[in-house]
């Protein structure tokens, strides 16, 4: 076959030695917020995600004066979970328990080695992708060359099962604490795709499946059942005993009565949108957002009755501008809508919520937020930001 001098995308490797070395997770020098992701709260401490590189603490005791205190380098991370002291996060593919008892200096405590699928950094460019091997370790990113190739030795990215997609790794309602045990939880924002519960951790896996990890013994994490719930799951949300699942094609209900095995209960369809969902009382609320890497044109809120958990029903869609996470506390709705900011609704008549709205804060790229009974905190394209909504 003919060999032809063409522009590729050649892997950054990191070898999984240096992945599983005992320096690579250390805290490191304070960073600015830039690249953000998820948030966190837990104990007056919020959790940023900076997106493929670590994890920023600020430490939130005085809100109006937060300090940026410390800075956790985790490799490949984009979710987090806490329990107590233990901080449960992804580094490419391992899972790593983190001590944060300390926490100006974290310490790895334990890891669970090939929990995560192998993913691909997103191609920024055109180009494919040429000579990848997992066996030569992670790819961190890409190195565009030009080198004489055969065509067919070239990957595009839509050939690609596992490309990260960027949009959704790391997404965000808050769920309050959960489970009996002394060891509290913190709260994840809307568009988490790690959720505590009882004593398991659920993740999301090859977009496609519920993963089950148990963190009886906090250290050692097990690795447990994997469902499969649908193609193209993105985020995840805990109300009682029920985990609720944001798809690119609707909301799934799962019982988490049997917490080691979660089972379904039920669905409810919408076209293909990237969609993160909040609960509260017998409502769910759905952001569908187009544009994106999920497909789709829609921009809405849909509101949905789960009132009868077998058969959850669409009672209203309100039309948004670009709305990605949101947050319910009993009957305000906070919902990021892009670069149009945050709104805040009144959604105690869930017929009429757009004709209640309370606030607009604009100016500001909206990612996902965190109620917290009065103090809302806001994660967005230039960093955190906090609200008093008492009024």
């Amino acid at each position: 076959s003919v060999k032809r001098r063409m522009k590729v995308n050649v892997p950054v490797y990191m070898s999984y030695e240096k992945l599983r070395a005992d320096e690579t997770i250390h805290t490191d020098i304070i960073e600015p917020l830039v690249n953000t992701g998820k948030i966190y709260f837990k104990d007056n401490y919020i959790f940023i995600n900076d997106k493929y590189e670590g994890i920023h603490v600020i430490d939130n005791m005085d809100p109006t004066n937060p300090q940026n205190i410390s800075y956790i380098t985790i490799p490949g991370n984009t979710d987090i979970s806490i329990k107590g002291n233990l901080l449960y996060a992804n580094s490419f593919v391992d899972l790593v328990v983190i001590d944060i008892s300390n926490i100006e200096n974290a310490i790895e405590v334990g890891r669970l080695e090939d929990a995560f699928p192998y993913n691909y950094p997103v191609i920024e460019n055109e180009y494919g992708a040429y000579g990848v091997d997992d066996e030569k370790g992670l790819i961190v990113g890409w190195e565009l060359e030009e080198m004489a190739i055969e065509e067919e030795e070239i990957y595009y990215s839509n050939t690609v099962d596992v490309m990260m997609t960027d949009d959704i790794v790391m997404e965000a309602s808050a769920d309050v604490k959960s489970g009996a045990d002394n060891a509290s939880t913190g709260v994840g924002g809307s568009m988490a795709a790690f959720k505590l519960y009882d004593s398991y951790l659920y993740t999301i896996h090859q977009s496609s499946n519920i993963k089950v990890f148990d963190i009886t013994d906090g250290l050692n994490p097990v690795e447990g059942e994997s469902v499969y719930v649908t193609w193209g799951i993105e985020t995840l949300f805990i109300k009682e005993n029920k985990l609720f699942i944001g798809a690119q094609d609707g909301m799934y209900i799962y019982s988490l009565v049997d917490a080691h095995l979660p089972s379904y209960i039920s669905q409810f369809s919408h076209i293909r949108s990237c969609d993160p969902v909040v609960v509260e009382g017998d409502y769910a609320y759905v952001t569908l957002r187009g544009g994106s890497s999920c497909g789709g044109f829609e921009n809405q809120l849909d509101v949905i009755d789960i009132s009868n958990i077998n058969a959850p029903e669409l009672i209203k869609t309100y039309t948004m501008h670009n709305p990605h996470g949101l947050g319910i506390d009993s009957t305000t709705l906070f919902i990021c809508d892009g670069d149009e900011g945050l709104k805040i609704f009144d959604a105690s008549d869930p017929l009429k919520v757009t004709d209640n709205q309370l606030n607009h804060f604009e100016d500001i790229d909206a990612f996902d937020v965190i109620p917290l009974g009065g103090h809302l905190l806001l994660i967005g394209e230039d960093g955190l930001h906090q609200y008093d909504y008492r009024d």
